[in-house]
């Protein structure tokens, strides 16, 4: 689909330069993208290739990368030849320090907390409303 858009909002209680190293270290990356291999410099301009089992599944070009803040990524698909007929796609991570009172949409906060929960034990975000009046 030309022009489609998907924006997944997630909240992770960690520090930008974890949340970094979770984004462009190889060794991290396997453990969370399901045993995938990544090759990249993750400066702008360079490659990145991922493999599985050897085989290569995506690849793309660092389009902005400053640290702790935004990673920006084409990234075609190279296992399934609909799919690598699109042609590149663009994969954006924002970090951003939460600041609740700018969040407008409430959702992906609670999801990210009953995804916690469910998986920890413990929320990710605690916020209370506070009362208006």
């Amino acid at each position: 689909m030309s022009g489609s858009k998907f924006v997944y909002v997630t909240y992770i209680r960690i520090t930008p330069e974890k949340l970094w190293h979770a984004l462009t270290t190889p060794e991290f990356i396997k453990q969370y993208r399901f045993g995938m291999s990544v090759e990249s410099e993750w400066k702008v301009g360079s490659t990145w290739r991922m493999y599985a089992d050897g085989s290569l599944m995506d690849s793309g070009e660092i389009l902005e990368s400053v640290s702790q803040k935004r990673l920006v990524m084409s990234w075609l698909n190279e296992w399934k030849p609909e799919f690598k007929a699109e042609g590149n796609s663009r994969c954006v991570y924002e970090i951003e320090p939460k600041f609740i009172g700018a969040v407008s949409e409430g959702w992906p906060m609670v999801l990210s907390n009953l995804k916690s929960l469910l998986e920890t034990g413990d929320v990710a975000l605690v916020y209370h409303r506070g009362r208006e009046g």
